[in-house]
């Protein structure tokens, strides 16, 4: 028997109308949608993202995957979730492995996927790219990520301060992920460099409960969602796109 096919499909921040027509198709037509499980009895977010376009025969995957830094944890999960999804694979069955933003960025698809092919080198891998909140976030905030010569540096949930001043000495502009846990710290240092007025949080971008807040001088104790980002306009451009929200 062959088998199946193991796609990653990026399905964006958070507006299930964001989802490429090329995923989308995807959804629709493989036999098994594999998914990071949700915390506490609820939807995970990549899920809820695609719930409405799931046919009722289509059989959904919970994986889970543990919120720790342990490597050995870490490793053993993947490797479940790997033997889980083999398992439908080895049957001939596709799955696609739905994650937000992108399977390239930040992704657990890349741990997922290399442990499937672990168990099984000839698993063939297809992955479908996603819009990721970054690009997302300055969108909804009216200005571009980046534009001509300016440069870019985006920094995963577990920066350093050390790493964010250095990013802030040579970016022109710097986004950190997950910034909740870090937020005191971070304005600190914003507001150290004289860069509040030029720095922007948004919250679950693009999702029904999205949050703005334009300028973090009068804002050192923010408490924040999970999904939150900070973009940083270091050298920052004049805004050039129109935005008809108010925030």
């Amino acid at each position: 028997m062959q088998l199946g096919t193991l796609y990653g499909i990026g399905v964006g921040p958070g507006d299930p109308e964001l989802i490429s027509l090329k995923g989308l198709k995807l959804l629709q037509s493989v036999p098994v949608v594999a998914f990071p499980a949700g915390v506490g009895g609820k939807l995970g977010v990549a899920q809820q993202i695609v719930d409405r376009w799931l046919s009722l025969d289509i059989v959904q995957l919970a994986l889970r995957f543990p919120y720790v830094r342990d490597e050995s944890i870490l490793e053993a999960a993947w490797l479940k979730a790997a033997e889980e999804v083999r398992y439908y694979l080895e049957r001939g069955q596709d799955v696609a492995f739905v994650s937000e933003g992108d399977v390239s960025f930040y992704s657990t698809f890349a741990y997922l996927a290399a442990g499937v092919q672990k168990l099984d080198p000839s698993v063939r891998v297809e992955a479908i790219p996603g819009i990721i909140s970054p690009v997302a976030a300055a969108t909804s905030l009216g200005f571009p990520l980046a534009i001509g010569d300016r440069s870019l540096a985006v920094l995963p949930a577990l920066y350093s301060m050390a790493e964010l001043e250095a990013a802030l000495d040579w970016a022109d502009v710097v986004v950190l992920m997950k910034v909740s846990s870090v937020y005191e710290q971070v304005w600190q240092i914003l507001h150290r460099r004289g860069l509040l007025d030029r720095s922007y949080i948004v919250e679950r971008a693009t999702c029904p409960d999205m949050k703005i807040y334009r300028g973090l001088s009068d804002r050192p104790n923010l408490k924040l969602p999970y999904f939150s980002l900070a973009i940083v306009q270091v050298a920052a451009p004049e805004p050039v796109f129109q935005t008809n929200r108010n925030f």
